[in-house]
């Protein structure tokens, strides 16, 4: 049986609903990528998910949710803490976020590493820069630390850099721990226009050769409605022109949706193409949809 452990916060959401409510849900970048893991990998596959959470009600009822969706969650209990949380407003399909996190058990999910599922050679290891960011400053080389060593041990390791400035004391710090995490990482996953925004790339092919010159095996960069660009070790680099979609209601979780497509595809050693035509197909169907979480088919 393979394994996708993926690590990071999973949050209370509440998404606009009609009439002017909001329907509550549970959602965060790492956990979206579980939950399309969970929609998309072979049976044989094991989704599992790795965070902290409080001992309250909403903590109890978001361990219930990742459970009930078929992933494996065995979070650090921190006493007294919470979940953190966060609020969706869109504007013509686009969204834009309130955030309350800061005292969120989440940030203290690197104490509880030694209780991660045991992972073996062939299995995936999945991350994010909002992983990084949320993470008490001291812990943040730690949890790198540890996630050297389970490359070395043969694990794959996955990183989403998902640049969010404003989670970070500023933005050399932010370039600094994404570089950082791009050095212990085989598979990169970034977007272009944060990449552009924040490290000066002036085209995909620039983000590709930055992250590539840290180690990465595979980079696959992602553009908005523009191509898909990848580029592999032994392979050429290969374009694909995403599904065009008309009316986007809701573009929340897109990227997250996209790397569950690829490497849900990629982790069984299909073309490179065909990994990320399943990336753009999910990530084209999710956008249609209100909210992070939404049911797709292929």
């Amino acid at each position: 049986m393979t394994r996708f452990l993926s690590i990071g916060e999973c949050m209370v959401e509440f998404a606009p609903d009609e009439g002017g409510l909001y329907r509550r849900g549970f959602a965060g970048d790492t956990f979206n990528t579980a939950w399309y893991m969970r929609q998309l990998c072979h049976p044989g596959t094991e989704v599992l998910y790795h965070s902290a959470i409080g001992d309250d009600a909403a903590s109890a009822e978001m361990t219930g949710f990742v459970r009930e969706a078929g992933i494996g969650f065995d979070p650090l209990v921190i006493p007294g803490a919470s979940v953190g949380l966060y609020m969706i407003s869109l504007l013509e399909g686009e969204r834009s976020f309130s955030y309350w996190r800061s005292a969120s058990a989440a940030r203290r999910l690197a104490e509880g590493l030694e209780a991660c599922p045991a992972l073996s050679p062939g299995d995936i290891l999945f991350f994010s820069g909002i992983t990084m960011a949320i993470l008490h400053p001291e812990t943040r080389a730690p949890f790198l630390d540890f996630v050297s060593k389970a490359r070395a041990n043969g694990i794959t390791v996955a990183f989403d850099p998902n640049l969010r400035p404003r989670l970070w004391a500023d933005g050399a710090e932010m370039c600094d721990w994404i570089t950082r995490s791009a050095e212990v990482a085989d598979v990169l996953l970034p977007s272009f226009d944060d990449e552009a925004t924040h490290f000066g790339d002036t085209a995909p092919q620039g983000t590709v050769t930055r992250y590539r010159a840290l180690g990465a095996a595979t980079v696959v960069v992602k553009n908005g409605g523009g191509d898909v660009l990848v580029q592999s070790d032994g392979h050429a680099p290969v374009h694909v022109s995403p599904p065009k979609v008309m009316q986007v209601v809701d573009s929340t979780a897109a990227g997250d949706a996209f790397n569950a497509g690829f490497l849900s595809r990629w982790m069984r050693k299909a073309p490179l193409r065909e990994a990320v035509e399943v990336g753009c197909n999910v990530s084209a169907q999710v956008i249609r949809q209100r909210g992070a979480l939404t049911r797709i088919s292929l």
